[in-house]
């Protein structure tokens, strides 16, 4: 019996021995997952490690438990017990570390602002003009200038007033046809005289208006009718002297133009 005894304790001691690594692995397997409880550490035998190491190259390393659920004891403890298996680096960082691979940052410059097209305008401002062109003459949109009055005396001397077609009042007011509205007071207010172009006989007539008491003159002569008038001649109302200078007459006339 006590043969029988031995024999069974002895294989008892060699179930043990056996399944001691299996069994202290399992335990710290289970206390990497647990808070609360220390973790034994069992030196493996070399035969047992391989068998741990293939499998955690398998099943690779265990899960670390959350930082901030370990005191700094278990953490170092749990550092010890890790496999010894390099950290891969992912391909950027170990590039950026590399003193042949040149820095990833680059320096972007702004691009210039092209400018943009001006916008091509409805219709040019020149345009070119090549052989003999027709020329419109059909109805005149305002009243044809026969003729010029040029201030060469008193207020407005330079200036000028177009004589048109027809018959033209002469006075201070812009109302005239012919408004001499240089500031001279002294020329009527309304139609002091009238100045008329006849296109039959391309003639010009200045009369005088008898009914007004400011009295006018052509050339120093004080008209009591009707006065033809000839380039240059020089007109005296109030005291303003304006130079009679024709356009039309017979070298020319409006009707050439209209008939042609």
């Amino acid at each position: 019996m006590a043969e029988h005894g031995e024999t069974t304790a002895g294989n008892e001691a060699k179930a043990v021995k056996g399944h001691k690594f299996l069994g202290s692995l399992r335990d710290a397997l289970l206390a990497a997952g647990r808070d609360d409880e220390p973790i034994e550490i069992v030196a493996p035998t070399p035969k047992a490690s391989s068998i741990a190491a293939k499998a955690i190259d398998d099943k690779g390393p265990p899960p670390l438990p959350k930082p901030q659920s370990l005191s700094a004891e278990e953490a170092a403890r749990l550092a010890r017990t890790a496999p010894e298996h390099p950290i891969q680096r992912p391909e950027s960082l170990a590039a950026a570390n590399d003193e042949d691979v040149p820095p990833t940052t680059r320096v972007v410059r702004p691009e210039k602002i092209k400018k943009a097209d001006p916008e091509p305008e409805a219709s040019p401002r020149t345009v070119l003009v090549r052989g003999r062109q027709q020329i419109e003459r059909n109805v005149f949109e305002r009243d044809p200038v026969v003729g010029f009055l040029i201030v060469v005396g008193g207020p407005g001397l330079g200036s000028y007033r177009p004589v048109f077609e027809g018959n033209n009042t002469v006075g201070r007011s812009t109302g005239n046809r012919i408004p001499l509205d240089f500031g001279d007071d002294a020329i009527s207010n309304e139609a002091q005289a009238y100045l008329r172009y006849d296109s039959t006989d391309r003639s010009f007539l200045f009369v005088p208006n008898l009914a007004k008491t400011n009295v006018v003159s052509v050339n120093d002569k004080r008209p009591a009718g009707p006065v033809p008038l000839q380039p240059m001649d020089v007109i005296t109302l109030g005291r303003t002297q304006v130079a009679f200078l024709p356009f039309c007459g017979s070298d020319f006339d409006w009707s050439e133009i209209s008939e042609a």
